[in-house]
């Protein structure tokens, strides 16, 4: 069975564990890098990262944007939303539905 992960400051990812994810409390991007690659190479089919996380780690990131599994999804962290992960999720949908769903950006 595939899993759902967390990752970043553990400030931001502690309350997922309540939801049942699984949460990887990491603030070096070095760090990162390292458990995100460990937890793509295993069974884990979404893993959420903070922005903040993800801007030192963009170009790991990026060996998972072509790959089915795991999906790599950007979300705010407690220090604020940079805007990242909603351009991501924008950009993903336009490339499967061929059309912005976002009117008026």
């Amino acid at each position: 069975m595939y899993k759902t992960a967390v990752m970043g400051p553990y400030d931001s990812i502690y309350g997922f564990a309540a939801l049942g994810l699984d949460t990887v409390p990491v603030s070096d991007p070095e760090e990162g890098r390292h458990k995100l690659r460990k937890m793509a190479e295993s069974d884990y089919a979404v893993i959420y990262v903070t922005e903040g996380l993800a801007a030192g780690m963009e170009h790991e990131i990026s060996r998972y944007k072509e790959q089915k599994l795991p999906a790599i999804i950007l979300i705010p962290g407690i220090s604020g939303n940079t805007g990242e992960g909603v351009r991501g999720v924008k950009q993903s949908v336009e490339k499967a539905v061929g059309s912005d769903i976002i009117f008026g950006e």
